[in-house]
């Protein structure tokens, strides 16, 4: 039997990946920045910048072995390798080619980037404390079980043969029921429904998506863990459902208002994106723009129903990540093709089984998110609470929460104005607070 050998070629895509995957999540700070208002744009990069520092930590103590370590019960991985024990510079059991060091890294751009999305949900009106605890909790709960699930060796979805090759249930519908559950809990923001509060800065957004896009080539083609035919595929069905569902939110927006929406092509790119995330190892080219243009129907049909019963989620992030992962998984089981997989089939190929086992794979993740994020914000918010006071959230939670402004003063002129209430407005006790709001009324 021939030793597990590394391979060079394969190390070095998988070291290229991680370091685009990693740039998603500073990606996703300038693309959620720029949709808030400007008072509140630092602190919402603040979270994203936040997370890479934080759940890197995380991982290397105890977060990988909980979610690719040996497998207890088909439910989580053991202690075994808590601080990256036995994951050194050999091949492990996820690659023959590639260090298990390699694919921990790879794995770590993953957990970084899912609880970073959540924080859309409450953008403009969190604690930073609060955040802080919740992202250990949940990303040690929430993330790691469900990745044993469907990736790790044992795990009960893997073993089912549910399809998700690099991330529709553990990072999109993980994330975006959580954001669901978070932004019901939150409550709406200040004004709400009564304000506009549009984005601040949609170069920041245009921007975010430009990065995003380019990372999400590591994200789904590094999925394939090798430098071979594989990867390439993902890499194409990524960027043509990207480009697919761009173009149709866009049609949408310009059909259904009169104009081509700028965040609307963005959003649209995104919800692409996430939508051919499961389905990118499993499909061909043509389904993907499918796949493209119906994440970008559906979400946009989402965003719109949001806006009619004033459910605040923030940055839709249940609209966009939730509903296209959902999606993309359904989808998956209906245009898996084993020309491209090399033996699993879905739909189309006459296995209509498959589509039984990605339900179970939709319900299962919907069900532990929703359940599990619930219980952990309500300890939360019982224990530490989860908003900032009244006042705080008036002057903006850059201000409050970091005692720093994203914009200087002489700048503000040329940003759209502060439209928090001035009315009726109880004395902060901290004379911070009391002087950024004599700061707020004279703008």
């Amino acid at each position: 039997m021939e030793m597990p050998t590394v391979d060079t070629g394969d190390t070095a895509w998988m070291l290229i990946a991680s370091a685009l995957v990693m740039l998603m999540t500073p990606g996703l700070a300038f693309f959620y920045g720029g949709l808030v208002r400007h008072k509140n744009a630092l602190s919402t990069i603040m979270h994203s910048f936040t997370a890479v520092a934080l759940v890197s930590v995380i991982w290397v103590l105890w977060g990988y072995s909980l979610a690719f370590g040996p497998d207890h019960w088909g439910l989580i991985g053991g202690l075994d390798w808590l601080g990256l024990r036995h994951v050194g510079q050999e091949p492990g059991p996820y690659s023959a080619t590639v260090p298990h060091e390699a694919f921990m890294l790879f794995q770590l751009m993953f957990a970084i980037i899912t609880p970073a999305l959540i924080t859309g949900a409450f953008a403009e009106r969190a604690k930073f404390s609060t955040f802080l605890v919740f992202v250990v909790l949940w990303s040690t709960l929430v993330y790691c079980p469900v990745a044993h699930w469907v990736w790790g060796n044992g795990g009960w979805l893997r073993e089912l043969g549910a399809l998700d090759f690099a991330g529709g249930t553990v990072v999109h519908i993980n994330a975006g029921v959580a954001a669901l559950v978070a932004a019901f809990l939150f409550g709406r923001r200040i004004g709400f429904g009564d304000e506009p509060m549009e984005p601040h800065d949609v170069t920041y957004v245009i921007l975010g998506t430009a990065l995003l896009w380019f990372g999400w080539f590591g994200f789904n083609a590094g999925s394939a863990v090798a430098a071979g035919g594989l990867a390439t595929n993902a890499f194409v069905v990524t960027n043509t459902a990207a480009a697919a569902a761009a173009l149709t939110w866009m049609g949408l927006s310009w059909w259904l208002t009169g104009k081509p929406s700028v965040v609307g092509a963005a959003s649209g790119a995104v919800a692409g994106l996430a939508a051919i995330t499961p389905a990118s190892g499993f499909v061909d080219t043509m389904p993907a723009v499918l796949i493209g243009m119906g994440a970008a129907f559906l979400c946009y049909m989402a965003v719109r129903l949001r806006g009619v019963f004033k459910f605040d989620d923030t940055l839709d992030v249940f609209g966009v990540h939730g509903v296209s992962g959902t999606w993309g998984v359904l989808a998956t089981g209906i245009f898996a093709t084993a020309a491209v997989t090399g033996g699993v089939g879905g739909l189309i190929d006459g296995h209509a089984d498959q589509v039984l086992r990605q339900l179970a794979a939709i319900g299962a993740t919907w069900g532990y998110s929703l359940v599990m994020t619930f219980a952990i914000l309500k300890v939360l918010d019982l224990v530490m609470g989860l908003r900032v006071s009244h006042e705080e959230e008036l002057v903006g939670v850059d201000m409050s929460q970091h005692g720093e402004r994203a914009y200087a003063e002489a700048l503000l002129s040329s940003v759209e104005p502060l439209t928090a209430p001035r009315h009726s407005l109880a004395p902060a006790s901290d004379p911070f607070i009391r002087k950024s709001l004599r700061e707020e009324s004279a703008l």
